[in-house]
């Protein structure tokens, strides 16, 4: 297939429309090394490149695969600290009952069996960008001929939190899902639950707006007159305004109460209390997602280049870092500073042009002048029903940007249970594509 045109159709195939929900990079701080599984390659072709990805999310495990797809004779070497991935797409269907741990884990075996792609778990130590080598915490030391950093999102410090787990962001999904989902079950009857949103760009945007809906839904069948206060470090809600509003204000309307301009500025685990810029305030089970900037790896190399030194800055044409000296570094999915989403369609969308990008670099060829990508949200508005939002973006040369595309924007009027349905499908579909 043409690879221009599988970027530019690719998201019609996935759950009936250009329909898309959130997620991100795997996280890669932290790890512990552990042996290094080597994949049969599938081509008996010479090598003529060597790429490695660090980081196995929805981009990282994407752009692998692809690049295996359209390479010619590329080896591909995939670094995470897990052998496992959890999805966040889905994940506050975990906090409600309707999904576990489980259904959103997946494993990096086919892409190793059927795409010969190299698998190695551990912790990247270091990346010298000069002799393109990747030094792992075991002392194991890779070599490159292109480097492709997919690691996800990383949270400021919220003064007073510490370590504490008594307010679990969930915001990348696996233990802290688990602990969120057991701390709703065990809140007295009439308690108060407290979610926080941070200020903007985060790991999905209409994403806490939709875990509100969720989980005052959950608590309006499970836990009779428990409340719900949303704080919103934002002047208003950021997407799909008109949606959530009217849920807000209607179907939610005995639960949920929304505050604005409420960014959190400090927390205290033993009395349950946070304070924000619109007071204090306790709650019996507290969400706090902290703001957000790329993993921990960007801001070790100096990555960190874009919004306020939150984010790298890349070509959007080939997502290779706009820092001097790493021009065959690229970064994808929600660590990488565009004008697109950071969500889980975007990341895998953002991975097929990296991919396609690389390929045609390897072979002396130059990028693609024009990418295509599209991304939109379903966002579950009851436990039942969900909405969506869409849009497409196209590069525009004048400002070496990713624009939206207006014609390509849409968004559903109001909810129906039509919409969760396709929501499931489209997930099963979007994770054959990245895992499959």
């Amino acid at each position: 297939m043409d690879r221009r045109l599988f970027l530019t159709t690719a998201g019609l195939g996935l759950g009936g429309g250009l329909l898309t929900a959130c997620g991100g990079g795997a996280d890669l701080a932290g790890a512990d090394p552990s042996q290094m599984p080597v994949a049969s390659q599938l081509a008996s072709l010479p090598v003529k490149a060597r790429v490695i990805v660090v980081g196995g999310g929805m981009a990282g495990a994407t752009v692998a695969k692809y690049l295996r797809l359209w390479g010619d004779a590329v080896s591909v070497t995939l670094i995470d600290r897990s052998s496992s991935y959890a999805s966040n797409i889905m994940s506050s269907l975990v906090l409600t009952g309707q999904r576990s741990m489980s259904s959103l884990t997946y494993k990096y075996d086919t892409l190793r069996s059927k795409y010969g792609i190299t698998t190695v778990f551990g912790e990247v130590k270091s990346i010298d960008p000069i002799t393109m080598k990747v030094t792992m915490a075991s002392g194991v030391v890779l070599s490159a001929d292109r480097i492709v950093i997919a690691p996800g999102i990383d949270f400021d410090t919220v003064a007073g939190l510490g370590a504490s787990d008594l307010m679990p962001h969930a915001w990348k999904a696996g233990a802290q899902t688990t602990l969120l989902a057991k701390q709703l079950a065990a809140l007295p009857s009439g308690g108060r639950v407290l979610l926080t949103i941070p200020k903007t760009p985060y790991r999905c945007p209409p994403g806490p707006y939709e875990r509100a809906c969720l989980i005052a839904d959950w608590l309006r069948v499970n836990k009779p007159g428990a409340k719900l206060m949303v704080l919103d470090a934002n002047a208003d809600i950021v997407v799909e305004k008109d949606n959530f509003m009217n849920a807000f204000l209607g179907v939610h309307g005995n639960v949920i109460e929304y505050v604005p301009n409420a960014e959190v500025t400090q927390a205290d685990p033993a009395t349950m209390t946070v304070t924000t810029t619109a007071g204090s305030l306790r709650g019996d089970v507290i969400n706090l997602i902290p703001r957000q900037k790329a993993g921990a790896i960007i801001s070790m190399l100096g990555l960190n280049n874009a919004t306020e030194g939150r984010f790298a800055g890349v070509n959007n044409l080939t997502y290779a870092s706009t820092v001097p000296g790493f021009d065959k570094v690229h970064i994808i999915g929600d660590a990488s500073a565009t004008l697109q989403p950071k969500a889980g369609h975007i990341a895998n969308q953002e991975a097929k042009v990296c991919a396609d990008a690389i390929s045609r670099i390897l072979t002396g060829q130059a990028p693609d002048p024009a990418p295509v990508t599209n991304s939109a949200c379903f966002s579950t508005i009851t436990m039942t029903q969900a909405s969506w939002l869409s849009a497409g973006y196209q590069y525009d040369p004048t400002s070496a940007a990713m624009k939206v595309v207006p014609a390509s924007f849409g968004a559903s009027a109001g909810w129906s249970s039509n919409n969760f349905d396709q929501m499931n499908n489209w997930f099963k579909s979007l994770m054959l594509d990245s895992f499959a």
